[in-house]
């Protein structure tokens, strides 16, 4: 069993922020695009379509960013050493088309990371917006509601959202620092904190791999070569002791559960922003939990909140423990993550 007690001091750096704190530091975290790095996106995402190229192949080398590629390997590197997040605004989205904005948000997502399968139909372009889900079936995907989510982790190094349409009220995007929680877990609860590093069973939500359990057993904290990785989503755990052969929850580990939610949710520790039309949304899923409000849509479906979503698996990143297969299928750095179950094509669909 892994020790919460390595180390054995608060961790410190970059990524123990917190979120009173980046309240009022929008500088640390909000950039804006150019005229220039606007026009560079138009042109290399125009000249992709009119190469016929499948939306598939985009690569660094048929979507070259000289202005703009700089700026993102050094946003790859925050994300990665860094806060762990930033917000890019300032695109146009209502001057293009759909097709225009899917190939100009892969295209900068290759200069990131390699796009990753987010559902068991392959498709690496994700569309966030209500269509009607139940929250409460655990076979639906939270995304897919109105409904307000829980503080979790994506399964990808990266996740990037970018904002084609607003709610007509609420959907704010919130964000905590994992490190954070651990540090004050550390001082005010070290024998729940200890729970927290022992496997526990999360609900695949029916998107099983080949061959394996319809839940894996990660824990929540991870230690492996002197980085913590955080790994969940507690609907999916709550949901994943519907399996007779899951291990139960104990007394103890739902109390250590409700008090890292507690934390997770301390406004002190979190923050929360109103992502704006255009706005492009980066962050890392290892040392960050983030989360959305619920929301009141717009009547008329074509007005929608509805956001594009990468899962990203990003060069140069940490090492990963064993464990962390069960839902990443590889461990390989820039090249794990995403949901892959059996005979599972990547695919784009840009219309949702």
């Amino acid at each position: 069993m892994q020790s919460f007690q390595q180390p054995g001091i608060a961790l410190t750096g970059p990524s123990a922020w917190l979120g009173e704190e980046m309240a009022k530091q929008p500088e640390r975290w909000l950039t804006h695009l150019n005229e220039e790095e606007i026009f560079e996106l138009e042109n290399a995402a125009s000249e992709f379509i009119n190469s016929d190229n499948n939306i598939g192949a985009l690569s660094t080398e048929n979507f070259p960013l000289a202005i703009l590629g700089p700026r993102l390997a050094k946003l790859r590197e925050s994300l990665i050493n860094g806060i762990g997040f930033e917000v890019i605004r300032g695109l146009p989205v209502n001057n293009y088309d759909q097709e225009i904005l899917a190939v100009l948000f892969c295209g900068i997502g290759t200069h990131l990371g390699r796009a990753r399968s987010q559902n068991a139909q392959g498709d690496v372009l994700g569309h966030v917006r209500n269509i009607g889900a139940d929250a409460e079936d655990p076979e639906s995907r939270i995304y897919q509601t109105s409904a307000r989510q829980t503080f979790h982790t994506d399964s990808a190094d990266c996740v990037g959202l970018l904002c084609l349409k607003t709610a007509k009220l609420g959907g704010k995007s919130l964000l905590v620092s994992v490190a954070s929680i651990y540090n004050k877990m550390r001082v005010s609860r070290p024998d729940l904190l200890a729970l927290l590093f022992e496997p526990v069973a999360t609900d695949r939500r029916g998107e099983i791999p080949e061959g394996a359990k319809a839940y894996f057993e990660i824990p929540v904290l991870n230690w492996y070569q002197g980085k913590l990785t955080g790994m969940y989503q507690r609907q999916y755990i709550d949901s994943a002791q519907r399996f007779p052969d899951a291990q139960r929850l104990t007394a103890a580990h739902i109390e250590a559960l409700d008090y890292f939610d507690q934390l997770a949710n301390d406004p002190k520790l979190n923050f929360g922003m109103q992502l704006q039309q255009g706005d492009m949304q980066f962050v890392y899923n290892h040392s960050m939990l983030h989360d959305r409000e619920g929301f009141t849509d717009w009547p008329d479906p074509k007005d929608r909140r509805h956001l594009f979503r990468l899962w990203l698996s990003l060069e140069g990143d940490r090492a990963l423990p064993e464990c962390f297969k069960q839902r990443y299928g590889s461990i390989k750095i820039g090249d794990r993550g995403g949901i892959i179950t059996k005979d599972t094509p990547l695919s784009f669909t840009v219309d949702g």
